[in-house]
């Protein structure tokens, strides 16, 4: 068994950084204008470039999204970026127009180049189609079944397969969506989308020969999210993708925290780990998730047809066990300087997430950073000086059971 990739977004070198100390062996990311998440993006290019060095000189690997589809007028502003990142030579670029590819190969012609989910190549004789053009990966659609991987790996087995193992799902195909063009004019395609499917809506049935006698269909009267998919969660199956050809684990989030970030990235590093020991599922990592954010969980597609079970009709608040307290800066002995992220009182119980794994504290006491101290510390009010009973290391994240 070849151990997979696993792959973490960096919407920013925070980021970056985050899911590199978690466990990470790569991140992607891009510049706005080029990338699909231009709305939440923390890089220009002289951080990007930085960022690259940077991930290179730990030993690890970043692949640079130029996915958008391009109009006539950026086609030149692309060339430019082409040419520009072959002098910043991350390890490769993601791509899913063929005007694009077509310019990396003039004008970064030892590029690798990895096809973008958004060309919703989905058959193997797709796969094959852009292994003939010189690509070394695709990153499969969300839409595939384990039983359709495992046959474009049978038929295609020289070219490596990623695919994503968590995080949103759109509710269009392979995230080609025209709603929030239609709504807000924010086009998801140029990296702008405003994510209409979250919104909750009113649905009503009018029939042709009773005009203005609405008949509702939404699933009760306040409403419904009836687009809003919950959120994929492959953990239970990576023995199985991995089995079926799959190289690169891929999580979906650049616009999400670093807290998202650091859990989702230490429970895949666990259960890579794990598998590549002997070891089955253990399912106590599906709790560690539960910790952090999401829309509630699904295997997507993996193990067949997308049902109503995968909506998640009732809100489009987060489902979450635990609340993110705050993020470790730095510590001497038992004291430790925390950015506080949510409020925290004095004697509180809290959960300390590291990248070798979890542990129980109790706040002793608090203090602001001129030591004067304090009972109860809100997020946003800045940075405050934390006693526990127990070492924590700098980079550690401090939660609480919500």
């Amino acid at each position: 068994m070849q151990r997979p990739e696993l792959i973490l977004p960096g919407g920013s070198p925070e980021k970056m950084d985050t899911a590199f100390h978690y466990g990470a062996d790569t991140v992607y990311m891009g510049l706005t204008g080029f990338s699909m998440r231009s709305r939440v993006n923390d890089f220009t290019p002289e951080k990007l470039a930085e960022s690259v060095e940077k991930a290179h000189k730990l030993g690890k690997k970043v692949y640079v999204t130029t996915n958008i589809y391009p109009h006539n007028s950026k086609i030149d502003a692309f060339r430019q970026h082409i040419k520009w990142l072959s002098g910043v030579k991350p390890d490769a670029l993601i791509v899913a127009n063929p005007g694009v590819f077509s310019l990396i190969k003039e004008e970064y012609p030892d590029a690798k180049i990895h096809i973008s989910v958004q060309t919703n190549s989905i058959n193997y004789r797709d796969i094959m189609f852009w292994r003939d053009l010189g690509a070394k990966r695709v990153v499969l659609p969300r839409e595939l079944s384990l039983n359709e991987i495992r046959e474009i790996h049978d038929k295609v087995p020289d070219m490596e397969l990623e695919a994503f193992v968590h995080g949103a799902i759109c509710v269009a195909y392979s995230g080609r969506c025209l709603m929030s063009q239609y709504f807000t004019h924010r086009d998801a395609n140029q990296g702008i989308c405003a994510q209409s499917c979250r919104w909750k809506y009113k649905v009503h049935l009018e029939e042709e020969k009773r005009p203005g006698e609405f008949l509702p269909i939404e699933e009760d009267e306040h409403g419904t999210y009836l687009f809003n998919s919950r959120d994929i969660c492959a953990l239970p199956y990576l023995k199985e993708l991995n089995e079926a050809g799959v190289s690169g684990f891929k999580v979906e989030g650049r616009s999400k925290t670093t807290y998202y970030l650091a859990t989702v990235a230490y429970v895949y590093k666990k259960a890579i780990d794990d598998m590549m020991n002997g070891k089955d599922y253990n399912p106590a990592l599906m709790k560690e998730l539960e910790k952090t954010a999401s829309r509630g969980y699904s295997p997507g597609f993996l193990k067949g047809t997308f049902t109503q079970d995968d909506i998640h009709y009732e809100k489009n608040e987060p489902i979450q066990t635990h609340k993110f307290i705050g993020i470790v800066r730095k510590h001497n002995g038992l004291k430790c300087e925390i950015e506080i992220r949510n409020r925290i009182e004095k004697g509180s119980e809290v959960e300390v997430l590291t990248p070798v794994g979890t542990l129980s504290a109790k706040i002793k006491d608090m203090h602001d950073l001129d030591e004067n101290e304090i009972d109860v510390a809100h997020g946003g009010a800045g940075n405050k000086l934390v006693t526990f009973d127990v070492e924590i290391p700098d980079g550690a994240f401090i939660r609480q059971k919500c």
